[in-house]
């Protein structure tokens, strides 16, 4: 599962600490899938859905209960404590501001497969990176409800690897002015600069040197639409001249990408990959198969990235009930 360390504008965990969260998150999401799916080779399961079946065919397991046993509770003590560890210093504060578990499990079925019970476990971990790309221990931002439904970002986190860090639609703070750009995927060997160009299923859409290109359809009347290079070129400057403040030596790769549909644009120029329904499996089955491990210039590609881009966020109202009631003794001190 690739790891999102920025969305839009939201306050990441990975601001804080590039250099840890991604070995941690890769080391935590190991942990409890080897223990899930020891226990359902074992059988340990049905014992656990008996505990906590509800009424009709649902199931609810939520590890938050405390009379919980068995390997749930062991799952949630995994994430509980990978969290009192990495936070040590602040750990009287963190039982105060986040007394709920760090990760919870709630199927919402019996998995019938092993292959059922490892997809209902990444849908738990798309939450669970939700929540460390939108949160830290004293901040967070709202999230827009239509990103938990996004089909972009589950592609992007659910079939990548662990090693993959995903930039989705971040806003940029370049001299005072806020730019949105699309998706950015870094990879242990390059950087990926990606502009989606997709509408119904089967679109044809036709290349052209000016702002507009065309979209074409069997059902619809042909449509102008804005040339998606003038966003993949506006995303890879911003990437290529971070990388060289930063001295980065990353690979940077352009591309449009349609994967539903066709793109006709022959004269094309040599620094933009076009992907569209033809050629998209083939490169997407390339990265999958990318079993190199998180590489030190990727995380520097990562940080100089960070640097730059814009967050809005809040204290948590119980950080910000304890600031203001500091303030109000300094201020009362004679």
């Amino acid at each position: 599962m690739a790891q999102l360390i920025k969305m839009q504008d939201y306050i990441s965990r990975y601001e804080q600490d590039i250099y840890r969260y991604p070995t941690q998150f890769a080391r935590l999401k190991k942990q409890q899938w080897d223990t899930l799916k020891a226990a359902y080779n074992a059988g340990e399961l049905d014992r656990l859905y008996s505990e906590y079946a509800e009424s009709g065919t649902q199931v609810k397991i939520d590890t938050s209960q405390e009379g919980s046993k068995g390997l749930f509770k062991r799952v949630k003590g995994i994430f509980h404590r990978a969290e009192q560890e990495a936070e040590a210093e602040e750990l009287v504060i963190q039982n105060q501001v986040e007394n709920t578990n760090v990760f919870s499990l709630k199927f919402p079925f019996r998995p019938a497969s092993l292959e059922e019970l490892k997809q209902n476990f990444l849908n738990q971990l798309l939450r669970f990176q939700m929540k460390w790309g939108s949160s830290t221990l004293r901040e967070k931002s709202f999230v827009d409800q239509s990103f938990f439904l996004d089909e972009r970002l589950r592609f992007f986190l659910q079939r990548f690897p662990d090693t993959f860090l995903v930039l989705y639609k971040p806003i940029f703070l370049l001299k005072n002015a806020p730019v949105e750009v699309d998706v950015i995927l870094l990879t242990p060997v390059d950087a990926w600069c990606i502009t989606f160009l997709e509408a119904e299923e089967d679109a044809a859409f036709i290349g052209g040197g000016d702002r507009f290109w065309v979209r074409r359809h069997h059902k619809h009347p042909d449509k102008k639409v804005l040339s998606p290079l003038l966003g993949a070129n506006r995303m890879g400057n911003i990437v290529s001249q971070l990388f060289e403040l930063y001295e980065v030596n990353v690979p940077i790769k352009k591309v449009i990408l349609s994967r539903n549909g066709y793109v006709d644009y022959p004269k094309a120029p040599n620094d933009i990959t076009i992907l569209d329904k033809r050629t998209f499996p083939d490169w997407f089955d390339r990265l999958r198969n990318i079993s190199s491990p998180l590489k030190a210039q990727q995380l520097k590609g990562a940080q100089a990235l960070l640097e730059y881009c814009q967050t809005t966020s809040s204290l948590r109202p119980e950080w910000d009930a304890e600031y203001n009631q500091t303030e109000g003794n300094e201020h009362a001190a004679p």
